[in-house]
């Protein structure tokens, strides 16, 4: 049965067709994914994969899904504060799921790096052949949400042999007034044979003004031996919801480092699903969330080993307190032929409130017998001990617990390899932390 917020949300999508044609390749995409978001909805307590995310907020938060054809306002002064790469780096800002090319920076790239978006690269045939090839949009009802309503996407496309040692961050933000705003999102990143990208991917709110809710669909193809180092950042205001999506097919040889944060917001859930999809490929999958007041952050994981001789590192931590809920959901998935699998997983967890909670879920699905897997969870408070320690020594209690908060979640942060972005996480981080 359709809800309420999915009838609103299935007649913008049919403003959209009449008021806005956008890219030629968007139209079948966006008239499939209505028919089977029609069909899904918006998931509910009663899904499996959902059951801890009470999304009934949709319904009731009279959201409106931002216009195609609406003016950016933001300029480069605005979006300064939201720079989290160094001055030097290439900036593209996304306003409300629109480019802004007034607040962007991504002028003087080297030969076979291109940003664009859909609107300008969409005769490119690696577009061609990848754009809405992973996501699925058929089955996943927030992706299908996301599809159906999307008017653009922000592409990057590397080359064979690029190497960029530049990071490259997007920033999305998010400009709400009086009216509470849904915004899609959309990322295509396409990195050749032995290219090596840096890049981040941040959420922000300018103001704080109306309710927001970003729904939000990454498509990532790392090629044969290239090398890709992603970071993506969510600090938006409390006024926001977020969901997100990240799809990556990885092929031989190649290495990618992906870490979450998640500092932000009132309601987040982050998927990631990486597809192993060639021999000897390296992975790692790290994620942070920090938590307070009543905010609900769920993490979804699912790795796919489908080649021999792969391997993946995840390690996922949270700090929960007062009465905010975490959630974590990793899947390792080592399918028949995947012989000579390394996996491990690892979700770790502390609660400084009686009132905060978590559940968590490590699973490993295996197939092959030649493998070495492993997982597990903790859920506890901090060191008594150490606590103890730390004021013999003169340290006050407050700040004794942030001393040892801060150590437990650095390990997550100290693993970001670009130095700039690893001191602008740690900044965030720290700041989050002191409130």
């Amino acid at each position: 049965m359709t809800t309420t917020a999915a009838s609103s949300f299935l007649q913008e999508a049919d403003g959209f067709a009449e008021r806005f044609s956008g890219p030629t390749v968007l139209s079948d995409r966006r008239r499939e994914a209505k028919e089977a978001f029609g069909k899904m909805g918006i998931p509910s307590v009663k899904h499996e994969e959902w059951k801890y995310l009470n999304l009934s907020v949709l319904q009731t938060t009279g959201y409106r899904t931002v216009s195609p054809v609406a003016e950016t306002k933001l300029n480069a002064t605005d979006v300064k504060r939201f720079r989290l790469c160094g001055d030097d780096a290439y900036l593209c800002v996304v306003e409300n799921g629109s480019f802004n090319a007034a607040a962007s920076a991504i002028s003087g790239l080297p030969a076979g790096i291109r940003i664009g978006t859909l609107s300008d690269l969409e005769n490119d045939p690696r577009v061609q052949e990848h754009l809405f090839k992973l996501a699925p949009y058929t089955s996943e009802p927030m992706v299908a949400l996301n599809t159906m309503l999307c008017y653009d996407t922000v592409i990057i496309l590397a080359d064979p042999g690029t190497k960029l040692e530049t990071p490259i961050q997007l920033a999305f933000v998010a400009h709400a007034d009086k009216n509470p705003i849904a915004i899609p999102a959309r990322v295509l990143v396409l990195a050749g044979d032995e290219a090596e990208l840096t890049i981040m991917e941040s959420y922000h709110s300018y103001g704080e003004g109306a309710s927001t809710f970003t729904n939000a669909v990454t498509e990532s193809v790392i090629g044969n031996a290239a090398r890709m180092h992603y970071a993506k950042v969510q600090v938006e205001n409390a006024n926001a919801r977020h969901i997100g999506y990240h799809y990556t097919q990885l092929h031989r040889d190649s290495y990618q480092h992906l870490t979450t944060l998640t500092l932000g917001g009132s309601l987040v859930r982050n998927n990631l699903y990486l597809r192993l999809d060639g021999e000897n490929i390296n992975t790692y999958l790290n994620g942070l969330y920090v938590a307070g007041g009543e905010q609900v952050v769920d993490n979804h994981t699912l790795v796919d080993h489908a080649t021999p001789h792969c391997f993946s590192s995840e390690l996922y931590k949270g700090i929960i307190d007062d009465k905010a809920q975490g959630v974590f959901n990793g899947k390792i998935w080592v399918r028949q032929d995947a012989q000579k699998t390394n996996a491990y997983q690892s979700n770790k967890n502390i609660l400084l409130s009686n009132d905060a909670s978590m559940n968590t879920k490590p699973q490993l699905e295996i197939y092959a017998d030649d493998v070495k897997c492993s997982h597990g969870a903790t859920t506890g408070q901090l060191d008594e001990e150490a606590l103890f320690y730390l004021r013999a020594r003169g340290i006050g209690e407050a700040a004794a617990r942030a001393l040892l908060n801060h150590a437990f979640a650095a390990d997550v942060v100290e693993q970001v390899e670009n130095e700039t972005i690893r001191q602008s996480l740690m900044l965030l981080l720290d700041a989050k932390l002191s409130r």
